[in-house]
């Protein structure tokens, strides 16, 4: 009988940290843009809240801190966007449609989510003065990382042949580019993200080792 009881609150424990996580999560996607317009160094939980539809208590509830909000926020947009070339890689049949299926998805998300995608770097580079944002931004860049390396390595399967770099390189190189991409979208410099949008395609073929 005793086991009994003590498995019930077990599930009903486990119920309420699940409802807790999704509410957390819920909370995390819905300032969302609210954080990306403010960015880390303007917000506090009570200027989230003011600027959204929840209350200070109850982001200071699900919520420690800003620091805590914001990696969770960006952890969640994250897990959705390093699986965005996919369907890219899924599909591609040749190098050429790779490549350049790549490029323009590349740089039509710059246009889409810009004010996201800087949150991200925000946190980033927070985590370069406070080591507690670390193990969580290490955690997401290697995944972003992963996402790269998916590409890479299907493009060079599709031409016959093998990356010529190593992971964290072919990372580092796209990552520059996207953040110099990123930089112009947000100072209103198109022809300076067009540069750029020519000359990505090109990186493909230094970055796999030559027949």
């Amino acid at each position: 009988m005793t086991e009994v009881v003590e498995k019930k609150r077990e599930r009903i424990a486990r119920r309420q940290v699940d409802k807790f996580d999704a509410r957390r999560t819920e909370l995390a996607i819905a300032t969302l843009h609210t954080l990306a317009d403010l960015g880390y160094a303007r917000t506090s939980l009570r200027e989230i809240a003011q600027n959204s539809e929840f209350s200070h208590g109850v982001l200071h509830y699900y919520f420690a801190d800003k620091r805590d909000l914001v990696t969770e926020a960006v952890r969640q947009y994250e897990a959705v966007c390093v699986t965005r070339y996919d369907e890219v890689v899924a599909r591609a049949e040749t190098p050429a449609q790779l490549r350049d299926e790549f490029t323009t998805m590349f740089f039509a998300t710059l246009d889409a989510d810009a004010p996201l995608h800087r949150l991200w770097y925000d946190l980033r580079n927070q985590s370069l003065f406070d080591e507690t944002f670390r193990s969580d931004v290490l955690e997401i860049d290697e995944r972003r990382e992963a996402m790269i390396w998916r590409v890479v390595s299907r493009y060079a399967e599709l031409a016959d042949t093998a990356p010529s770099l190593s992971s964290a390189a072919a990372y580092v190189l796209m990552d520059g580019i996207f953040q110099r991409a990123l930089l112009y979208t947000l100072s209103g410099m198109p022809d300076a993200v067009a540069q750029l949008a020519e000359e990505l395609p090109g990186l493909f073929d230094r970055i796999v080792a030559q027949r």
